[in-house]
């Protein structure tokens, strides 16, 4: 990757998390005006219409019909149901903090994983996430008169479908790009959220013009614009270098917040939504140690391979007969075996290249 490639995708990344950052003020104004039903499909729509627009020349393939039934799920948990449940959570729950306790939704993906793919939970793992648990508790405790706050809970289940949201598409990954997969859960939770259109029709007849605008800021900058940068960015840069930038959305959906509507957390939110984080990097620190702890098991597998392979035989002159049998060299093979990313892993005798998993996040 050269300087200019870096830096554009480096430019790319720092767009997301602005995008993505201003999402969650720019409900505060949209769910005003125009309620939680039309903000949830008006933006869905103008997100699906938009990514359908660019498709063709981004590459995104149709995808093939026996995964629809995936896609569907997706759509119906990382779309429709989250964008209702955070729209609805947003009424009653500041956008700095609805940002923070969304981003405890890669617990609830760990998890999933553990419960339906047998993925490892390590004690990192299950320290982090109990320690970002804890943090959206410090949170939901932190609002309301009586200290407790419910639009809070609220948030915490959009972050749940969040988190299934991601354990949905890990398969879809294994066949289309993150892109992709996020083009069609953004069409196919559109087409799941057409019963609200009723209740859009009858919104947008009076809503006032600062609502309108900002759905269409939602539909066509964090959500389709977000998913064509995320895209660039994630297959150009490590892995580990986007993901730990995801990890400035709260923080800069405070600072938008504070500038665009004058929010002022409590000191209590503020506390917790650094725990959530302080989890969630937990948790991703391991994963990450545990990537290059497979990394090196496959390369010291090879090495050990090729120290006992036995050295191929040399080649006979034309014409001669052999007088004892060649040696017949040895490939070392796991046929089947499973690499430390999850991936099947063949012919271990000369280097496998890791795959880096693509990734597909629908952040606010």
């Amino acid at each position: 990757m050269n300087a200019r490639t870096g830096s554009r995708s480096f430019l790319a990344l720092a767009g997301v998390v602005v995008l993505w950052a201003s999402a969650f003020p720019a409900i505060r104004v949209g769910v005003d005006g125009l309620g939680v039903a039309a903000l949830s499909f008006l933006r869905l729509a103008v997100g699906a219409v938009a990514l359908a627009v660019v498709a063709p020349f981004l590459g995104v393939r149709l995808p093939r019909p026996r995964d629809l039934p995936l896609i569907a799920l997706a759509g119906a948990t990382g779309m429709t149901a989250y964008q209702v449940l955070l729209n609805w959570g947003e009424v009653h729950v500041a956008a700095g903090t609805a940002s923070m306790l969304i981003a405890i939704a890669p617990v609830f993906s760990v998890l999933l994983g553990r419960a339906f793919l047998s993925e490892p939970l390590t004690r990192h793992v299950m320290a982090g996430s109990t320690v970002a648990v804890g943090g959206s508790v410090i949170v939901a405790l932190a609002g309301g008169s009586t200290g407790f706050s419910t639009g809070a809970l609220v948030v915490l289940a959009a972050a749940v479908v969040q988190g299934v949201y991601h354990f949905v598409s890990k398969p879809l990954l294994r066949h289309y790009s993150g892109l992709e997969v996020a083009t069609y859960a953004m069409v196919a939770g559109t087409v799941l959220a057409l019963p609200l259109l009723p209740a859009t029709v009858r919104a947008v007849s009076g809503a006032p013009q600062g609502s309108l605008v900002s759905v269409a800021y939602l539909g066509l900058l964090p959500s389709a614009v977000g998913f064509v940068l995320w895209g660039h960015a994630v297959a150009r840069l490590p892995l580990a270098v986007s993901t730990a930038a995801l990890y400035l959305v709260p923080p800069v959906a405070l600072v938008v917040s504070f500038v665009w509507l004058s929010e002022v957390p409590r000191l209590l939110e503020a506390v917790g939504g650094l725990v959530i984080i302080g989890g969630v990097v937990l948790i991703n620190r391991r994963s990450s140690a545990a990537t290059r702890e497979g990394r090196v098991r496959v390369t010291a597998e090879h090495r050990a391979d090729s120290a006992t392979r036995p050295a191929a035989p040399l080649p006979r002159p034309l014409g001669s007969s052999p007088s004892v049998a060649q040696p017949v060299p040895v490939t070392g093979t796991t046929q089947g075996s499973t690499g430390p990313a999850g991936h099947l892993t063949h012919d271990v005798a000369a280097p496998v290249p890791l795959r880096t998993p693509r990734s597909a996040t629908a952040c606010d």
